[in-house]
């Protein structure tokens, strides 16, 4: 088969997207594979070694898919091509998606997430934009904060049905960027001007 733990990891993303992360198990990609259960032991240490994988490699995904889209951009149209492919990953990619929120650092192979560039890439991607509104620190953090909690709150709520109003979900999710693009850009402005 030539079973390696790249190739357990991207099956057991497919699975995750399929069924869900919370009913992921090392039997379903054992199936998928065509291999007993036993054999995923030589790559992987069980189901929350996978799931810690498919957190890193979903985390790359994400980031190279943000950083392509916002590639050239800054200020508003960056903050907007950066959410919209955040959300396109998130609907696409459920399984892997929900690994990225759910995985804790903590039950990730310190070797492995330490060879991983995704999560530090993210992270420089997100303050690179945000630095794009003349933030600074302690804001850069507060924003990031809240440009993670805006995107994934609206996700969650749309991926599980949250959103029963006859609007369109689309409407919304525009008014809500163009309400952080404004906050962004005030916050912004009180920082000029509390350091003239």
């Amino acid at each position: 088969m030539g079973l390696t733990a790249e190739k357990v990891t991207a099956v057991g993303a497919e699975v995750a997207d399929d069924v869900g992360l919370h009913r992921l198990t090392m039997a379903q990609v054992a199936r998928r594979l065509g291999v007993q259960d036993a054999s995923l032991y030589a790559h992987v240490r069980g189901l929350e070694d996978l799931r810690g994988r498919i957190a890193l490699l979903a985390t790359d995904e994400k980031t190279l898919l943000i950083a392509e889209a916002t590639a050239g951009l800054a200020g508003k149209d960056a903050l907007l091509a950066y959410a919209n492919a955040w959300r396109e990953y998130a609907h696409k990619f459920p399984g892997r998606y929900a690994a990225t929120q759910a995985q804790a650092p903590a039950k990730i192979d310190p070797e492995l997430a330490a060879k991983a560039a995704g999560p530090r890439r993210a992270i420089a991607l997100t303050y690179g934009m945000l630095r794009g509104y003349g933030l600074a620190e302690p804001d850069l953090t507060d924003a990031a904060r809240l440009l993670r909690s805006t995107i994934h709150g609206f996700v969650a709520l749309e991926s599980s049905g949250g959103f029963a109003h006859a609007r369109e979900p689309q409407a919304s999710w525009l008014w809500s960027l163009n309400a952080l693009d404004h906050l962004l850009r005030q916050r912004s402005a009180v920082r000029r001007a509390n350091c003239a």
